[in-house]
């Protein structure tokens, strides 16, 4: 992969490159996206998208971070975007074909945030164990799941009672 089409796909089409909170920025950025997966695909989608972009953005994180003296930069947020999507993955099937549950987006983008900023258990350990790009991408694929078991909690229950 070279160098500019690494760039692109790391930064999640430069919003990576914001000066403020590029993570929160990131993960703002694929709240669109996980609507329409889990909109038209539910939790298959998210599952895959989640899987593919992990994947790419391995490869394409290994690129960029070569070249820096930082291993886990800001601007590389392909690794939020996954992680984001995984905090949706459990409450995807509720998610399907309801565009009236917006307000789950904002849950698990909250939730997803916490446990990513926070670094507990598994996400402290890959972001302080693996410096490469298999670490970069796997702290927040933990922080995601973390989340998405809290979103499913937290659905299932405001669901159940309202």
């Amino acid at each position: 992969m070279n160098e500019k089409t690494a760039n692109i796909i790391a930064t999640y089409c430069g919003l990576g490159l914001s000066p403020k909170a590029p993570g929160t920025v990131g993960s703002i950025g694929t709240l669109p996206l996980a609507f329409v997966l889990a909109y038209f695909t539910g939790a298959y989608g998210i599952l895959a998208a989640a899987v593919i972009i992990a994947v790419i953005g391995i490869m394409a994180t290994d690129v960029v971070i070569s070249k820096m003296e930082e291993k886990d930069p800001g601007k590389v947020v392909v690794d939020e975007v996954v992680g984001q999507l995984l905090a949706f993955l459990f409450v995807a099937d509720t998610l399907y074909q309801r565009a009236d549950l917006w307000w789950v987006y904002l849950l698990g983008l909250v939730a997803f945030r916490f446990f990513d900023i926070c670094k507990m258990g598994p996400v402290k350990w890959f972001d302080r164990n693996m410096k490469n790009a298999v670490g970069v991408m796997m702290d927040d694929v933990c922080a995601g799941l973390i989340g998405g078991v809290c979103v499913w909690f937290a659905v299932t229950y405001l669901l159940s009672v309202f």
